[in-house]
């Protein structure tokens, strides 16, 4: 992933490249959880919802964690945006 930033004048300020192989696993578990979780919306009673829905915020934090320890130098950012960049991620890993 290229993040190319600029100034609000339209300047370039920087521009670095990010990996997107470390979070080739957390993505996978993210998606599985998700699958488990939108099956359980069908078919399973809220309090197993509720415990699959805890599991799948936990692998998200997991995943804006990383972000943010890769993002570490370059960027700072705060966890509600290592998140929604993780949220990013994850649709662009798997072809939205």
């Amino acid at each position: 992933m290229v993040f190319d930033v600029s100034t609000e004048a339209g300047e370039k300020a920087v521009e670095f490249h990010l990996s997107l192989s470390p979070f080739r696993q957390v993505v996978k578990d993210y998606w599985a959880i998700c699958e488990s979780y939108y099956d359980a919306v069908k078919n399973m009673p809220p309090s197993q919802i509720e415990t699959i829905d805890m599991a799948r915020r936990g692998i998200h934090n997991e995943g804006a964690r990383v972000l943010s320890e890769r993002l570490e130098g370059k960027a700072d950012i705060d966890n509600d945006t290592a998140r929604r960049l993780f949220t990013l991620i994850c649709v662009l890993h798997f072809g939205g």
